[in-house]
């Protein structure tokens, strides 16, 4: 060990020298769009498509290789259902390889492993030293028989520090009602979906065939959770919640259709094992900044919840969908990117007759590991206008959120399939 490490001491500087000009190289070949894909970006950032996938793209990750994984929601016409991507010129890439005969929307990797998820399972693959599948027809499972009842079905993961794995189980429900989404049905006693569902589950990354009595109920009262990501510097998952739909639909006496565009705030919850952030007996109203009781519970839009619920990190727009969280890490983007997260919002349906919001990355700054200032828009214009995305009728839809080994954002489109990559050049 000792030889290595002074070996490397004498190397450093013409192995360094060769790093920085290998660095230099493949930043100088990343060639911006002239419309920057047609996103709206800050000043000094600059946009390219990589690719165009043809499917629902979902979530996405890079080796530190560059080799680009893909999770498409549903297999392509081969069947398949995770795409390999390589960088070709000017910063694109191509379509390498496609393997997995799921859809789903988790991926996510390691040095040694890719991970991606069906909407039931997790699979694992071993990765060779260029970042490449070496198993794709022989993945190993990880995680089998997770609930799927085809509402919040997605399975998104992450992994900590120490090779544990995190997955959403979403409820399959909006707020637990009796007859779900039905005008004035109540919600059911002491909700039986939050046994199996409505939470995030922690399972160890190396174990094979783990179900859900090999697990740990890490998290619970959580909606619907698509983004997460672990928090290096806190040392601490963070998810984004779905919030709940539909007050003015189902109790119009409580609410109006403006209220109920705004209600609820989505929100980013920093969790601990054992934490309750509330669904389906309350909402977090992000304009009166308190944890709301739900109508299906006894709530009039009046009434706060009581009880050892979590308080949000930050509250986001009602009904924008958050379905990718990021922590950048990078050196690429000025500092004060830096440890911040960025968050995709896929967008609304449900906010008429207002306006339909949402369609963004935007930018949330943090400071020691936590929150810290107003969030704002960082890359917008994926509707293609701001009447499409009013009337609900995006172009693209942004839903995944990598880091590329240089630095630069990558966002996966999941209407049309696009790949976008986000750079910055120092001025």
């Amino acid at each position: 060990m000792k030889r290595s490490f002074t070996r490397s001491l004498l190397l450093a500087p013409a192995l360094l020298g060769s790093l920085a000009l290998l660095a230099l190289r493949h930043a100088s070949t990343v060639v911006p769009d002239p419309d920057n894909a047609g996103l709206k970006l800050p000043a000094g950032f600059s946009a390219l498509k990589v690719a165009e996938t043809g499917g629902r793209a979902r979530h996405i990750t890079i080796t530190p290789q560059g080799t680009i994984f893909v999770k498409l929601n549903r297999p392509n016409a081969a069947g398949k259902g995770l795409l390999m991507l390589r960088e070709t010129s000017g910063g694109k890439a191509e379509v390498a390889s496609a393997f997995g005969n799921y859809g789903g929307t988790g991926v996510y990797s390691t040095p040694e492993y890719l991970y991606a998820s069906s909407d039931q399972d997790v699979f694992r693959y071993k990765l060779n030293g260029k970042g490449e599948v070496v198993n794709p027809e022989q993945p190993e499972k990880i995680v089998t028989g997770l609930l799927n009842r085809r509402q919040h079905e997605s399975k998104s993961i992450t992994l900590d520090r120490e090779g544990n794995l995190y997955v959403n189980v979403g409820a399959y429900s909006n707020t637990c009602q009796v007859k779900d989404r039905q005008k004035g049905s109540l919600g059911r006693p002491n909700c039986p979906i939050l046994d199996s569902a409505g939470g995030i589950w922690q399972f160890r990354a190396d174990k094979l065939n783990q179900t859900y009595g090999n697990g740990i109920r890490y998290a619970t009262g959580l909606r619907n959770v698509v983004g997460l990501d672990w928090n290096a510097q806190a040392n601490q998952l963070f998810v984004m919640q779905h919030g709940r739909d539909q007050l003015y639909d189902n109790f119009p006496a409580l609410y109006d259709s403006k209220q109920s565009a705004e209600l609820p705030a989505e929100c980013m919850y920093a969790l601990k094992r054992g934490d309750n952030a509330g669904w389906p007996y309350l909402y977090y109203d992000g304009q009166q900044r308190k944890k709301m009781l739900n109508p299906e519970y006894g709530g009039d839009g009046k009434k706060e919840a009581t009880g050892n619920y979590l308080e949000p990190a930050a509250a986001y727009p009602a009904h924008t969908a958050p379905d990718a969280l990021l922590f950048y890490t990078g050196t690429m983007f000025p500092e004060r990117y830096r440890n911040g997260a960025f968050i995709a919002f896929h967008g609304s349906w449900n906010r008429a007759p207002e306006p339909q919001k949402g369609y963004y990355v935007v930018f949330q700054p943090f400071k020691n590991g936590k929150p810290s200032g107003d969030w704002e828009v960082f890359a917008d214009n994926f509707a293609g206008s701001e009447a499409n995305a009013a009337a609900g009728r995006p172009e693209h839809k942004p839903c995944g959120l990598a880091q590329g080994p240089d630095g630069s954002l990558y966002v996966t489109d999941d209407k049309k399939g696009t790949i976008y990559r986000i750079v910055y050049a120092k001025k």
